[in-house]
């Protein structure tokens, strides 16, 4: 069955909400169930028609007749899509040119078990847009720190800035859902948590495969006036607000850390293999050499910025 855009009331959020926060934050990875016709859309849209075991040699094959195995979704802008025009795919291009490489491309959608069926499996050796503190995979030092925003009209009077504002009480108020397990988003569980629960409307991150762009729905909603404020991580609103018909403002979530710990802000990495320290080591080699043209690139998609980068960490965890 096809994953649909589902719309309507935001479910209650239940526990595990610190886990769900990290790898959440990133519409890039989202962990919605997927249809089988919205994976074999992207297993069709030019990759592996199914990944393989994971196994060095084809590493090894790969870089000696110099490709980078990247894994990406083929409809998943800003991030990604079949013809290119995400800046991971142009990030990825970036890091082959600089290694004397060129990028071949697993597709496959990103929905829960992205992972499992690509990276660990040896389907591609790199992975944008993971978040630097996964415990699925070895991340690169991170190459950008984004924030959830507000997204509204620019026209509209009442414009909320705090999770703590009055106004959300009152506003329609459109969030980012990823299931009605208790593993949703950060704003979610915040609203959630503050008795806000009647006023919101839910866009599946997911969304309609079938659609170009299917995260775009809630960007679009605002446009629209079907809701009069929506909270969106950071990329995707910058990308999408500019290109609505009605000028639309986004202005990044406070706190940036909810009480007692539920981050709206987060660093975001390159996944390489556990075990692959040397490919990570080359990547963050490029990842500084490159900053300047990286920093040009997330601004041109409109990535909305927060502070410097963490450090990368040290190690990976277990997979799972």
């Amino acid at each position: 069955m096809t994953s649909r855009c589902r719309e309507g009331r935001a479910p209650r959020a239940r526990g595990g909400a610190g886990a769900a926060a990290l790898a959440l934050a990133l519409a890039a990875l989202a962990l919605a169930p997927a249809g089988r016709a919205g994976d074999a859309r992207a297993r069709a849209a030019g990759g592996a028609e199914a990944p393989r075991a994971a196994a060095a040699p084809e590493r090894d094959a790969a870089t000696a007749r110099g490709v980078l195995r990247v894994c990406a979704d083929p409809n998943n802008l800003p991030f990604s899509n079949a013809r290119g025009e995400g800046f991971e795919n142009r990030l990825a291009e970036l890091l082959a040119a600089a290694l004397g490489r060129r990028v071949e491309y697993t597709w496959w959608a990103q929905r829960r078990g992205f992972l499992r069926h690509t990276l660990l499996r040896g389907a591609c050796d790199v992975v944008p847009g993971l978040p630097t503190a996964t415990d699925v995979a070895l991340a690169t030092a991170p190459y950008y720190r984004s924030t959830y925003v507000f997204v509204q009209q620019a026209a509209q009077a009442a414009k909320p800035r705090s999770l703590d504002d009055p106004l959300l009480r009152r506003l329609r108020i459109g969030v980012q859902l990823v299931g009605d397990d208790g593993a949703n988003t950060p704003p979610v569980h915040a609203l959630s948590r503050r008795g806000i629960v009647g006023n919101l409307r839910g866009f599946m991150v997911a969304g309609d495969y079938d659609e170009e762009s299917p995260p775009a729905r809630i960007v679009e909603a605002v446009a629209r006036g079907d809701v009069d404020v929506a909270i969106v991580w950071g990329p995707l609103a910058g990308y999408f607000a500019p290109r609505q018909a009605v000028p639309l403002e986004i202005a990044p979530v406070q706190p940036q850390v909810d009480v007692p710990f539920l981050p709206f802000v987060f660093d975001v990495s390159m996944g390489v293999r556990r075990g692959d320290e040397a490919l990570r080591r080359r990547l963050d080699e490029v990842l500084a050499a490159r900053r300047e043209a990286i920093d040009a690139l997330l601004a041109q998609y409109g990535v909305p910025r927060v502070d410097r980068p963490a450090a990368a960490p040290a190690t990976g965890g277990g997979a799972s």
